[in-house]
Formats: C-alpha cells, sequence, structure tokens
C-alpha cells in the first residue's frame, strides 16, 4: 500500500511511519522540520526512516499551497495520514499565528488536494482539548465541544469542521481521532514526561500546575499507532465522515505519574507548585469504546511500563540523562 503521511519527522508521525514501513507499505513522507523544538530530534528520527528503501521524504511546508499543489500534480495517493500539526497547549498563547497558519491553512491545502484526487480515506490527527473543561467523564465523541480552552484547541476544532464539509460535499471519507496525552519513546521535549525526567537529571526544578491536581489519560504511543494502521485498513468504516476518541481510558493523577518517575530514576524531584494555567484542562478521560469496536484493540500498555520505555530510550539517546544543548 502507498501511504502519505504528513509530520513524518513528528513524534507520532515517526513511529506511525515505522510501523507501516516495518510491514512493508510504501510511505512519502512531508515535514517542515520547522524549530518548534530541537530540530535535531526530528532528523534523527528522519535518519531511522530513510534507511527504508520503501520510503521517500519530501521537505514541505502545507501552507506553501503552490508547493504542495506541486507536489500532488506529480503524486497520487489513495489514503493519507495527516499527522503535520503546530503543537502545544501553552505555546498558542505565545505564537498564535503559527497555529493558523499550519492547522488551518496547511489543513485547507491539503484536503483541497484530496478533493482534486479522490482520496480513498484521509485519516487526521485532532485532540482531546477540544473538549474543554469538561465535567462529566469519561467524554464521548458525541459531547459539545464548542468551548474550546486555547487557540490550539480551536484550530484542531477547525479542521473537524472543515473535514465535515469537504465530506459531505465532495464524498471523502475523513477519519478524524481526537488523541489523548500520547506519550513514549522519541517523545517531544515540550511534553510533561520529557520535561519532567530532563529537569530531575539535570538537577533542576519541575514545574507542576494546578498544584499537581491534574488528570491526565496518558496514552503510549505504540496504542496510537496500532489503532492508526488498523484504521487504515479497516473495512468495517461505512460512513464518509467519523471522529473517533483514542486514549487509554485509566486517567492517571499527575501526582502518581511524577512518583513513578521519581522511582524510576531513583531521584527525587524538586518541584516547584504553579497555579493552573491558562488553558490548561484538569482532568482527561477518553470514552474509546467506538474505536475499540471498529478496530477489535485495546491499548496495551499502563503508563509504569510505557514510563519506563521512555526512560530507557531517554538515557540511551542522551547518554545517562546529561543534555547539552
Amino acid at each position: 500500500m502507498k501511504i502519505l503521511l504528513t509530520g513524518c519527522a513528528g513524534f507520532i508521525g515517526f513511529h506511525t511511519s515505522k510501523k507501516l514501513l516495518d510491514r512493508g507499505d510504501k510511505v512519502i513522507g512531508i515535514d517542515n522540520l520547522n524549530n518548534y523544538y530541537d530540530v535535531n530530534l526530528k532528523r534523527k528520527r528522519l535518519r531511522i526512516l530513510n534507511k527504508y528503501k520503501n520510503f521517500k521524504f519530501n521537505k514541505i511546508n502545507l501552507a506553501n499551497k503552490k508547493k504542495l499543489d506541486n507536489f500532488f500534480k506529480k503524486n497520487k495517493f489513495k489514503y493519507i495520514i495527516h499527522l503535520a500539526a503546530q503543537a502545544g497547549v501553552r505555546y498558542s498563547l505565545k505564537k498564535p499565528e503559527t497555529y493558523i497558519e499550519s492547522n488551518i491553512l496547511g489543513f485547507f491545502n491539503l484536503i483541497e488536494n484530496c478533493k482534486k484526487i479522490k482520496i480513498k480515506r484521509l485519516i487526521y490527527a485532532s485532540t482531546s482539548s477540544v473538549y474543554g473543561d469538561q465535567k462529566k467523564f469519561p467524554v464521548k465523541e458525541n459531547y459539545n465541544t464548542d468551548s474550546p480552552l486555547q487557540l490550539y484547541a480551536a484550530t484542531k476544532k477547525s479542521n473537524e469542521l472543515m473535514a465535515h464539509a469537504y465530506s459531505k460535499l465532495y464524498g471523502i471519507q475523513v477519519l478524524g481521532l481526537r488523541f489523548f496525552t500520547v506519550y513514549g519513546p522519541w517523545g517531544r521535549p515540550d511534553m510533561a514526561l520529557f520535561k519532567f525526567v530532563s529537569n530531575i537529571l539535570n538537577n533542576k526544578k519541575i514545574q507542576i500546575y494546578n498544584y499537581g491536581k491534574h488528570e491526565r489519560d496518558f496514552t503510549f504511543v505504540d496504542d496510537i499507532v496500532e489503532i492508526i494502521v488498523r484504521l487504515i485498513d479497516s473495512r468495517k468504516i461505512k460512513k464518509k465522515f467519523e471522529i473517533f476518541n483514542i486514549g487509554n481510558n485509566k486517567p492517571v493523577k499527575l501526582k502518581d505519574y511524577i512518583l513513578q518517575i521519581e522511582k524510576l530514576l531513583k531521584k527525587k524531584a524538586r518541584k516547584k507548585y504553579m497555579p493552573l494555567q491558562p488553558g490548561d484542562t484538569i482532568r482527561t478521560h477518553a470514552n474509546s469504546t467506538k474505536v475499540f469496536k471498529i478496530v477489535n484493540f485495546k491499548p496495551q500498555e499502563n503508563f509504569k511500563k510505557g514510563v519506563k520505555k521512555f526512560i530507557d530510550w531517554y538515557l540511551n539517546y542522551y547518554k545517562h540523562g546529561i543534555r547539552r544543548n
């Protein structure tokens, strides 16, 4: 199978590309390699993917309509996995314009080309952040998502609405995936697990927002990838437009998460307790029954083992945990 995957040098994109390549699919990867976080980390992911004969990389910014249009004129696809986006909740408070460019204009340029080439199936990343400050848990796909707490979530909600419109107008099958706090090896440096491990090992304080009263539905990256790949293959999906929650369905208290990190590192964290930050949600907890029935799979990794796998990767990558950059 020939698959276009955007954001191939990103965290989830890298793992998804590798899974597809390992099973023999041909993956055409797109990434703009921006400097939102350490570009060397992205390049090292890409270096691994470039070892596969069935992988081809294209450096393209999806917001560059002319370049993307030319790319699609030269390449035809039946399946696209769209994971490229400007991520990060707090960064959206500092650089909102990048979210409009990447997440809205980039998505529009991509789905316009999907319309032209009559794509068979487009799978794209949304986020659990679209649920805003929910009070009833676990959240289901039909819960109200009209009150996002930050621009990041608003752009992802916009993607869902754009996808619905194009699906109705042009018959494109579009599947939106609301990811719940994905973590694991090769993760992003701006995410909590990465920051906690790095700061503890480097004797720096960790910032604990909402005084540690957060709960998160931490979902291991391998489980996310398994579901994405099964959705590409699935013949059970008949509707042209679907939204799926993808979470572990077992929320973990932030305090317990930090305790597990300390236990595995055999080192106590220096803690700085902080108030609730603008845009933060206090709790996430997915009901992912809908997608589990479609793909006949449930997340396998519990957070204790998942955190260990991340720490093992981190210690190896940074040679015993000391970051030089």
